[in-house]
């Protein structure tokens, strides 16, 4: 029973996670249950969106049942649901969808189209309930780099993003390139605590002299060619240095920019989201950058960084008691824009 707590389901499908949770008040965990295809894409050197698709299928009802029973809460206790409908892998995302309006008609549960950027922001809310907007967020993931300006909570403003690999997918890259398999994040964040992070210097892109925009294609190609050459001359290599050198290159990039992005915006908190949040090199220099600026940094634990439903339950709380529901012609947009998405969610 809820005793009186304003009850939230959030469902994420959006990649290769299938998770379902509940929320109370929008930030008490009452459960999260994530059924992971990391082993079964391991195979294959990353997500093939088809086969994340068809386990999306057949472990959403499972994931659903458990989440109830672990919260103690009946469907009919539950106030809305909210789903992810984009950005994301188009299949999956209309698996979750697809369940999410079949729940919501069939109980007469409102329902609540949710962004997974949005989500991974408002992660931060679940343990830090003080936080609220303005304030600056960098979201960092597999599929996304953003610097976002959170005017409310929802109404966003991205002052900057990548123009080609996402910084985890650069990480996948390299990791692979490395022998070091899938997931690439974590993998390489381990390696290179035994490396030197300046051991080689690789490129650090920072774009035109004032944009906030991030490219990490040709740090990702540079350690690949110093693989390839050092390969052909029948050089030794160091792992760990290639790995921690890479990952010192891209995270000074991200840091600087999230530095003066806060600095010349005149924020004083800041938000990281998403699931490189997790790398423990970035946490420790980001967080020494923004205390010597006097920039608060607030960071969900790594089970609230990937992706999850208890995200999506912080956000749809939020949408929902500012009166943005979706009705059941709710769609997928595998591209969507996080600063115009009510316009294609609340319908």
């Amino acid at each position: 029973m809820k005793y009186g707590k304003h009850i939230t389901m959030g469902i994420e499908s959006s990649c290769d996670e299938t998770a379902i949770a509940l929320l109370a008040d929008g930030t008490e965990i009452l459960s999260n249950v994530i059924s992971s295809q990391i082993e079964i894409h391991k195979e294959y050197g990353g997500v093939v969106p088809e086969i994340a698709s068809r386990h999306h299928l057949n472990n959403i009802p499972f994931v659903f049942d458990r989440a109830l029973k672990e919260a103690g809460v009946e469907l009919k206790e539950v106030d809305e649901i909210g789903v992810t409908a984009g950005p994301g892998l188009a299949g999956a995302l209309l698996m979750g969808t697809a369940f999410a309006k079949a729940v919501a008609a069939a109980s007469g549960i409102p329902l609540v189209g949710v962004h997974h950027i949005q989500a991974h922001i408002l992660a931060n809310v679940i343990e830090h309930p003080f936080l609220e907007p303005p304030f600056l967020s960098l979201v960092v993931s597999g599929g996304h780099t953003h610097l976002i300006e959170v005017e409310g909570w929802n109404k966003f403003r991205v002052l900057g993003a990548t123009r080609d690999d996402a910084v985890g997918e650069a990480y996948d890259k390299v990791a692979r390139v490395i022998g070091l398999g899938y997931p690439g994040g974590p993998k390489v964040d381990a390696l290179a605590k035994q490396g030197d992070p300046h051991a080689i210097e690789f490129k650090r892109v920072y774009l035109e002299k004032d944009s906030l925009d991030f490219s990490f294609s040709g740090t990702k190609t540079a350690v690949i060619n110093y693989m390839h050459s050092a390969e052909q001359r029948g050089e030794e290599v160091k792992p760990a240095d290639v790995a921690a050198s890479f990952q010192q290159a891209v995270i000074v990039v991200l840091v600087n920019k999230a530095v003066r992005a806060a600095r010349e915006a005149g924020y004083c908190e800041l938000a990281l989201a998403g699931g490189v949040a997790c790398n423990s090199e970035l946490r420790r220099q980001l967080g020494e950058a923004l205390a010597k600026e006097g920039i608060g940094l607030y960071i969900p634990s790594p089970i609230l960084c990937t992706d999850n439903g208890a995200m999506v339950a912080a956000a749809a709380y939020r949408k929902a008691r500012e009166g943005h529901y979706a009705s059941g012609r709710l769609d997928v947009f595998p591209n969507l824009n996080i600063e115009t998405q009510l316009d294609l969610l609340d319908r």
